[in-house]
């Protein structure tokens, strides 16, 4: 299967992922206004509700650091980066993922497996009365979010090998 093949498919994945993404921070934002509404303006609080906007703000925020990724809008010292030629960022963006991203991503995703397996067998719950009886599935973020951030850091050095690959034949 050709790089190119391997990084778009990657990159649909990310795209896909961010857009159903963006529906969430508008029902999350949605479901805060109704929250505020509800506890000030008719002293009614519902904890439920209250945790959905939780699980909804980790889910865009876990979930959507492969689209960060994709969309280059991950922090960086850009001070010498935007000088650099398109050869020095593929280097930078190569060696960046193959040192730092993958490694780290594949730590999250196994120092978290433990506790998310754990949490799944005993099918953990909220502690709050009237609380989202999942916690297990917000849990479940954590590695989520490493597969798909070592997805897309994967998909980010294809595409600067190709780069790299390219501007070696000049």
């Amino acid at each position: 299967m050709p790089i190119t093949v391997i990084y778009r498919l990657i990159d649909r994945l990310s795209e896909l992922t961010g857009r159903m993404l963006a529906w969430l921070s508008l029902l999350m934002m949605l479901m805060l206004c109704l929250v505020v509404v509800l506890r000030y303006g008719f002293g009614i609080g519902l904890i439920g509700l209250q945790e959905g906007v939780t699980y909804l703000h980790a889910s865009i925020f876990m979930l959507g650091a492969a689209y960060t990724l994709k969309q280059d809008g991950h922090v960086r010292v850009d001070i010498l980066y935007r000088n650099f030629s398109p050869r020095a960022k593929a280097w930078v963006n190569s060696l960046g993922g193959i040192i730092f991203l993958l490694p780290l991503c594949c730590y999250i995703f196994f120092i978290s497996w433990d506790f998310v397996v754990q949490s799944w067998q005993i099918g953990e719950v909220s502690t709050e009365p009237g609380g989202i009886p999942a916690v297990f599935l917000l849990k479940t973020l954590i590695p989520l979010m490493a597969i798909n951030l070592g997805l897309q850091a994967l998909a980010e050095i294809l595409r600067s090998a190709l780069i790299l690959m390219e501007t070696a034949d000049d």
